[in-house]
């Protein structure tokens, strides 16, 4: 091969991988070791998550197990309402009687969230250098992306030392490597400073293996009686040195490698937890340290390798450390190569987090906890008026399908729950469950009906359910598990709405537009209504999946039938007087027109129900209220509504808008590590505390401003690109249809296109200003440009 078709082949390379001269490596990189929580490196493999400081006399290594929950089931948590006095709630609002009918619902409908429980930290391992930290040099500590292993390296008097961590999902362990360049020259001592209930005891096998054996419970009598009892191991292995036991720590001396090996396991639905725990670490510490890494690092690749984004506007190279490029974010002057390492970083989070084996979805702070969420009056918990929706914005779009899992099994027990909640609460089928969730199945109302009593939350997050079959296409997915869960949310509401005499309209309620109230015709500030715009959006779209899903699957034709029939009396959208559109039935506005909160665009986005060209009257009312919204001189702007913002201007096409969102992001809530804070101030909290939600609904929004399709497969190409982004290329990226799209751009046209299909099917590309119509086949790739 002579050097012209070398150079061919290594340009093509680099063209199907989407990388160029200027794309960052994907490594977070820092030259100093942090000092807290929120600036440590995170790690997880969906059910374990460690949260790195890399410090040098002192390792902190936090610990977080999925399953680390307080609290109990609460047997009297549906001891509310009634058909009955919902039926008197009702008559009182439908005679325009507001008043009766928010008193009668504060009465009836106030959960009292008894043992409720919240996700807990484990505790923190500790790692202490028994020499002084003097003469350091060469410090770097550094997340490798593109492997999920973190490393931390330093010299110190002429030796240098190197660390490793992973949290492996083939071997469900962390793992901690420690090595040096001379031999006999680690000696640390391994210990557990824990926030449990608990007792820790060290033992030693022999001169070259210890352990540390941790077992406790849960307890936290902030929300209640209950908690999960669990087990954890940290197994300690040496080469070349020794092992000893002191005051329940492991003492290692003159040791040339030192590698940990932990797990931790609790009794929740799995009574072996202790055996598990034994088993899991005995299997991980019989093989060799290259192994366990190689098989980590090629499971994690199967996901996180599928997409790659390269964001060069000028050709410049990335310089410097991640904290110089995260300075300049903060300042609002990202490099685009930071925003492509930001969205990079965000796939990493969601594959750390939930994977298809987790036990559990990700909750407010993902698999990881910071010891402040938890101590909130809204603990560590289940959202589901926008925060784990958000969490899974990403999944679909971004080529990560498969991290659904967990969140689809967490559905159908609250579907299981929530049935009691439906037939007692409000004297209907099927399954419903409102704003906060724990692990217990209690999906009765919150303690307020302000922010509680949103009557769709779970049917909002059941949504994705069809969003994931629209871009899998999975047929045995749609028939096994979206449609039965479907059926019954749309069961529920089927029962639960019923028809305006004045108008024949079906209205939902009482229920909320979450955490807003409007001002009434009498002056008083309400909550409670019927059928707010969150609802009735978050209803339609249910209908229209299971209308959808019966008739692809050929069954239920009387139920799809009745679903045709009533989803034509569904209110239409409205823009009110001053040009935002409606957020209520009424015709009323908000009583804080700067609170955070925005339910009722869903109907923009994610549902797609509204867009610029289908109905532009409603997507200017989108815009209007968005404006008037972020305009207000108290807007309560946070992470998540920074993320909310990114796809919401991507759908209304406004590429600057939703950068300035992006950037919005990084200037306020984002910190060193690329976490994002929920900020000091927002629902009673002192402090920032970190919140997991904005990460994925940025990672969403960025595809969103790159590709969007429509439920009827149409593909609208590069739809809300900045200025900054005039240059770039994506593979991996995916959209309805089950479609997968690999494509560059220059100066913002579109210049190669490669579209893969799972289905022969027609498409509608929206590609440079003109509109092409291409024919797909299935499992082939075909090129457009």
């Amino acid at each position: 091969m002579n050097s012209k078709h070398l150079c061919m082949l290594l340009l093509a390379m680099l063209v199907r991988v989407g990388a160029t001269a200027a794309e960052t490596p994907l490594v977070l990189s820092y030259d100093k070791p942090s000092e807290k929580w929120m600036g440590a490196l995170p790690l997880g493999n969906g059910r374990l998550g460690a949260m790195v400081y890399g410090g040098v006399d002192k390792e902190t290594v936090a610990l977080n197990e999925a399953t680390l929950w307080s609290g109990q089931p609460d047997p009297e948590a549906n001891n509310l309402c009634g058909p009955e006095k919902l039926r008197e709630m009702r008559q009182a609002f439908l005679s325009g009687d507001y008043r009766r009918g928010n008193d009668l619902g504060w009465q009836s409908l106030c959960g009292h969230g008894k043992s409720f429980g919240t996700h807990l930290p484990f505790g923190n391992l500790v790692i202490t250098d028994e020499a002084a930290a003097t003469d350091i040099t060469d410090y770097k500590r550094c997340l490798s992306l593109s492997e999920a292993v973190a490393t931390v390296s330093y010299k110190q008097n002429g030796i240098s030392y190197r660390r490793e961590y992973f949290t492996s999902n083939p071997a469900q362990t962390l793992v901690v490597r420690y090595t040096a360049s001379q031999a006999h020259a680690i000696n640390v001592s391994i210990g557990m400073d824990m926030l449990r209930h608990s007792t820790v005891c060290a033992s030693s096998a022999s001169q070259q293996q210890g352990c540390l054996d941790i077992n406790g419970d849960a307890r936290f009598d902030k929300n209640g009686e209950g908690g999960v009892r669990f087990r954890g191991l940290v197994s300690a292995q040496v080469e070349g040195g020794e092992i000893r036991v002191v005051d329940n720590r492991l003492v290692v001396t003159n040791a040339t490698t030192l590698t940990l090996t932990a797990d931790i396991r609790t009794d929740f639905q799995n009574m072996d937890y202790r055996q598990q725990c034994r088993q899991t670490v005995t299997a991980a510490t019989a093989m060799p340290y290259q192994q366990l890494k190689k098989a980590h690092v090629k499971d994690y690749q199967h996901l996180f390798n599928r997409m790659s984004l390269c964001l060069n506007a000028d050709g410049k190279q990335a310089t410097g450390s991640t904290e110089a490029l995260f300075q300049a974010a903060r300042k609002g002057q990202p490099d685009p190569v930071f925003d492509a390492l930001f969205f990079q970083y965000g796939r990493y989070m969601q594959i750390s987090s939930s994977r298809e084996n987790s036990p559990l979805p990700s909750n407010l702070q993902g698999i990881w906890n910071d010891n402040l969420a938890c101590n909130m009056p809204w603990t560590c918990d289940y959202h589901l008026d926008i925060n784990i929706q958000q969490n899974y914005w990403s999944t679909n779009i971004a080529n990560l399908s498969e991290c659904n899992t967990p969140l689809f099994s967490y559905l159908s027990l609250l579907a299981k729950h929530g049935s009691v909640t439906a037939r007692k609460v409000y004297g209907c089928r099927g399954w419903v469950t409102h704003t906060i969730n724990n692990v217990w199945g209690d999906t009765a109302p919150g303690g307020s009906c302000s922010w509680a009593l949103n009557v769709t939350a779970g049917a909002w997050m059941a949504t994705h359910l069809w969003t994931h079959y629209e871009f899998t296409q999975d047929r045995d997915y749609l028939r096994e598990v979206a449609y039965p869960l479907l059926k019954e949310t749309a069961e529920f509401f089927m029962d639960y709405m019923i028809e305006d005499p004045q108008t024949g309209y079906l209205l939902s309620g009482p229920s909320i537009s979450p955490e807003n109230s409007f001002r009434g015709p009498d002056g008083r500030d309400y909550s409670l209504s019927m059928m707010p715009t969150t609802d009735r959006a978050t209803i339609y779209e249910i209908y229209h999946a299971c209308i959808e899903a019966s008739r692809l699957l050929n069954v239920d034709a009387d139920f799809r039938a009745q679903l045709e029939r009533d989803i034509r009396k569904l209110p239409p959208y409205r823009v009110r007087q001053n040009g935002e559109l409606a957020e209520w039935l009424l015709d009323v506005g908000r009583s804080d027109p700067s609170h955070r909160h925005a339910s009722h665009l869903l109907a923009l986005y994610p549902y797609g129900h509204i867009s610029p060209d289908d109905t532009p009257d409603l997507a200017r009312g989108c815009e209007t209220f968005l404006a008037n919204q972020t305009s207000h001189a108290n807007w309560e702007d946070t992470e998540w509504t920074r993320g909310n913002n990114i796809n919401f201007y991507a759908r209304l096409r406004r590429g600057e808008k939703a950068y300035e969102s992006l950037i919005g992001l990084y200037t306020g809530f984002m910190r060193e590590n690329l976490m994002t804070v929920s900020p000091a101030g927002v629902a009673g909290a002192q402090e920032d505390i970190f919140s997991f939600d904005a990460t994925e609904a940025a990672v969403a929004g960025v595809c969103e401003m790159l590709l969007q399709s429509s439920p009827t497969h149409d593909l609208t190409f590069l739809p809300a690109l900045p200025q900054a982004w005039k240059d770039g290329s994506v593979r991996g990226i995916c959209a309805r249809g089950g479609i997968e799209a690999d494509f560059s751009w220059k100066d913002g046209q579109v210049t190669t296109l490669v579209l893969r299909s799972k289905l022969s099917q027609t498409v509608n590309l929206r590609l440079n200003g003109t509109t092409h119509t291409v024919q797909l086949k299935a499992n082939r790739q075909t090129k457009i440009l």
